[in-house]
């Protein structure tokens, strides 16, 4: 199939795209990475008047890092080029986890991570880590910028807080501190497909206890949100995953995340995935951050630079 007819802008500075958004009003979508976008638009499921490209515009494909700052990328940074900059490897871990299971490599070399965020699919990794990390996304618009949180971004699946005029133009993440771990992982019919479920975590342990799970769900439970186990895990010990306590993790994950059947898998399926892959991501995270004390600095500066 082919898109329907629009027309085609290629603007050369940031400045440019924001006036050419302002003019066309809703009629408009960005181009960047392209790898959603454009096969919505061949199969006719998005057909705006105009299609504004940024891959014309100079210096905006950067990437920066420090324990400080965190991990700040750009709205033209690749998925590859993000997982395989050593400085945000460092700085946040969880970028470069997640990222490795997004797609195929083909994918990840052309797609963008600012896009993959905005566009607020359910199924992708992305906007669950930038949800259970807390960042946020800046945005231009003729009007000015703005930074918006990620606990504000998704309004629904496929549905952001960005105006039609306004162009995500970053994404900032803090950084990882000492006693904080992260893990991400999924269950896909094969590999490079959309997960069935997929579950990222956040833990902080203290004296071989954890003390706090936040854990955010791909492909399950309500979008947009972080859900927080540490009225059930808080105690448990990290060195023993037979502690009475990883089950009870696993049965509170079952009843407190919703799933959905479709030609994929089944609702209880799912629900199965979700308990069996909370407890196991919750616990890796939590070994993580039992390593970080002993790895992760937490206030030194770690300087990246620009990719």
């Amino acid at each position: 199939m082919k898109p329907s007819p629009l027309i085609y802008h290629r603007p050369r500075s940031i400045e440019e795209a924001c006036q050419i958004l302002a003019e066309v009003a809703h009629e408009g979508k960005v181009l960047a990475g392209g790898q959603s976008l454009i096969p919505m638009l061949s199969m006719r499921l998005a057909a705006p008047a105009n299609l504004v490209d940024i891959t014309a515009i100079d210096r905006l494909d950067s990437i920066t890092a420090s324990a400080g700052s965190g991990v700040t990328f750009q709205a033209l940074a690749t998925h590859a080029a993000l997982a395989s900059h050593p400085g945000a490897n460092a700085v946040q871990p969880l970028l470069g986890r997640a990222l490795q299971l997004v797609a195929h490599p083909t994918i990840r070399n052309r797609g963008t991570t600012v896009g993959s965020i905005v566009h607020a699919d359910p199924s992708a990794e992305m906007p669950a880590v930038l949800l259970l990390l807390d960042g946020s996304v800046t945005v231009r618009s003729v009007r000015g910028s703005r930074e918006i949180p990620a606990r504000e971004l998704f309004l629904g699946p496929l549905e952001s807080a960005l105006e039609p005029d306004e162009i995500a133009t970053s994404v900032t993440v803090p950084g990882a501190s000492a006693g904080v771990g992260v893990a991400i992982d999924e269950i896909a019919r094969r590999h490079g497909d959309y997960a069935l479920v997929g579950v990222a975590a956040r833990v902080q342990v203290t004296d071989g206890e954890v003390t706090n799970a936040r854990v955010t769900y791909v492909s399950a439970g309500e979008f947009g949100e972080v859900v927080d186990y540490r009225d059930v895990i808080g105690g448990a010990s990290v060195a023993d995953d037979r502690d009475p306590l990883w089950n009870r993790l696993s049965e509170a994950a079952r009843e407190r995340i919703e799933t959905e059947a479709d030609i994929h898998a089944t609702a209880r399926y799912r629900s199965q995935l979700v308990a069996a892959l909370t407890a196991r991501v919750v616990l890796r995270a939590a070994r993580d951050g039992v390593a970080s004390l002993a790895t992760r600095p937490s206030a030194e500066h770690v300087e990246a630079g620009k990719k």
